[in-house]
Formats: structure tokens, C-alpha cells, sequence
């Protein structure tokens, strides 16, 4: 990821090299920021955002639970990530609004609380696991790394600090030959992967891990559940054992950067038939086709800029 132009950086678009934070700010020394990834489409209209506003309203959330007073109201924040889009001058981008705490004097308590940085940054951005893994699938693993336990730090935000747990399943994944990384909550049941959401296809029926497994219950993963149901496919949130990817007859992964990836082997196991199945080639089609005009947006997704 590079930026492909100017960065809106504390209430106006910069060039890069005046985007300048302090070497003493909080969330470089403690973890304090929160961010999203959005993405951006070339549609037949236009391009178009993707549920903004859906993780502007998010970004504030999160913020919240960390007590980190955003300067700039969610209306604002969409109206600089429309901005820095055109600036762009890109038909299709990836975006990612940054709330961080700054140099508000080291300790773990930040002296002052309003001392926040904010940042968007539009980039090109194509497939996250690659063009042949959104086709074909990818090959996945259950680490070694468990994700964030009940009532330690809140799965539920997206916090950076949040993603040192997924660095290191992500990492250990890689080290042993495979794509993309498994965590497992404390619990020893399916949580989510390195950075994206898990679906299973079990005797037919679409299950998926619930918000309590320890997850971040992503807006790519409840856009999958809406278009699902609204092709009469009903989806169970439910506790799902690790045995269980094994039988599966399907699994793919969602999230922004991973849009939906099937997943063709889990450990060394292939996965029904060895590539993108058929329920998620289906939902895979109908995600994609709220891009090209296939898919009716009937819920306000596409946000013009």
C-alpha cells in the first residue's frame, strides 16, 4: 500500500512529507490508535464508496471505547474521504482513516485526552491474498496463536494494537508454507483469521463463528449475511470446532482488504472440491456484482463522491 496522492491529515489534504508526527506520541509508545480500511469502486456510475459511512460510524465507536475525543464528526470524516478519493485522482482505492493518540507526554494514561491525529490515506490496492486466491482459493492454517481473550482488549473495536495478534498468526502462517493464518479463541473454537472474518458451509447450511467467539464483527461479513438471505440462504451464527473446517464442504474468508476468498485446503486438508465452491462462487458473484451493476444495492451501499 502507497499513497496515491495527498494525505487529509489533521483538517486538510498534505503532501506526504508534511504529514509529520511526533517521535514521543502516545500510540507509536502504547498502541492508542484505531483505524478502517474502506473501499472504494469503479462502478458503471461512477466511482463509489462502499459502505463509508457503515465504518465511519465504526472508526467513532472505537474511538469511544478508547475515550479518544475524535475532533471531526463521523459527516466530517466522509466528506474528507470523498475528497481525498477525487484528489486521487483514482476510479478504484482502497482508504484508511487513522485516529491516533499524539505527543501527549509518555506514561500508559495520556496526560491530556484531546490530543488526537487524524489521518486518510487513499491508495491503489488490488487483491489482499492475491488474484489467483480470490479466484481459486487459498491455503490456510490454524496457528498456534490464540485471538484476544473474553474481557482482556476488545475484539469488537479495531484498535491497532488489536493487530500485534494478527502479525503473529499471520506470520507464523507464512513461515510454515501457507497463505493466510486460523486463530482459535482461549476457548480451542473457531475465532477468525489473521485479518478476516471466517464462513463455513456445513451439510449444506452457512455457518459462521458469532461476535462472542472473539471477533470483529466485520461490515464486509454482515454485507455477505444480507446478500445471502436475500437469496433465501439463511446463516447460523454459531460456535464452530476446529474438526469441523476439516469436514467442511466449503469455507471463505471476508473483510475489507479480502473482499470474499475461498479457502481450497485448512492444514494440508482440501476443502470440498479443491477450489472456490459453489455457494461461495454465488456469493462471491453476488458481492461483485454490486460493483458492476449485477447486484441491485438495495440498502444504500454505494456512496457517491
Amino acid at each position: 500500500m502507497s499513497n496515491a496522492g495527498r494525505i487529509w491529515f489533521n483538517g486538510r489534504l498534505r503532501e506526504s512529507d508534511e504529514c509529520m508526527v511526533h517521535v514521543g506520541s502516545h500510540a507509536l509508545h502504547y498502541g492508542s490508535s484505531v483505524f478502517e480500511g474502506i473501499r472504494a469502486y469503479d462502478t458503471p456510475k461512477g466511482t463509489r464508496i462502499f459502505r463509508g459511512m457503515d465504518h465511519l460510524r465504526r472508526l467513532k465507536y472505537s474511538a469511544d471505547v478508547y475515550r479518544m475525543p475524535l475532533p471531526y464528526s463521523v459527516d466530517d470524516l466522509h466528506a474528507a474521504c470523498r475528497e481525498t478519493v477525487r484528489d486521487s485522482g483514482l476510479a478504484s482505492a482502497y482508504i484508511r482513516p487513522l485516529a491516533a493518540r499524539g505527543n501527549c507526554g509518555l506514561g500508559v494514561m495520556p496526560k491530556r485526552m484531546d490530543v488526537i491525529d487524524v489521518a486518510i490515506i487513499v491508495s491503489a490496492w488490488g487483491a489482499y491474498l492475491g488474484e489467483k486466491g480470490l479466484k481459486n482459493g487459498i491455503r490456510a492454517c490454524i496457528t498456534s496463536w490464540n485471538r484476544l481473550a473474553p474481557n482482556t482488549m476488545p475484539p469488537g473495536v479495531k484498535a491497532g494494537g488489536n493487530y500485534l495478534s494478527s502479525q503473529l498468526i499471520g506470520f507464523e502462517a507464512r513461515d510454515r508454507g501457507f497463505e493466510e493464518g486460523i486463530g482459535l479463541g482461549t476457548d480451542g473454537l473457531l475465532s477468525e483469521g489473521a485479518g478476516e472474518n471466517i464462513f463455513v458451509v456445513l451439510k449444506g447450511r452457512l455457518q459462521t463463528p458469532p461476535a462472542s467467539s472473539s471477533i470483529l464483527t466485520g461490515i464486509t461479513r454482515d454485507t455477505v449475511i444480507m446478500l445471502a438471505e436475500q437469496q433465501g440462504i439463511e446463516t447460523h451464527e454459531t460456535p464452530i470446532s476446529r474438526e469441523q473446517l476439516y469436514a467442511a464442504e466449503e469455507i471463505f474468508m471476508t473483510g475489507t482488504a479480502a473482499e470474499v476468498t475461498p479457502v481450497r485446503q485448512v492444514d494440508h486438508i482440501t476443502i470440498g472440491n479443491g477450489g472456490c465452491g459453489p455457494l461461495t462462487r454465488k456469493l462471491q458473484d453476488a458481492f461483485f456484482g454490486l460493483f458492476s451493476g449485477q447486484t441491485e444495492d438495495r440498502w444504500g451501499w454505494l456512496e457517491p463522491l
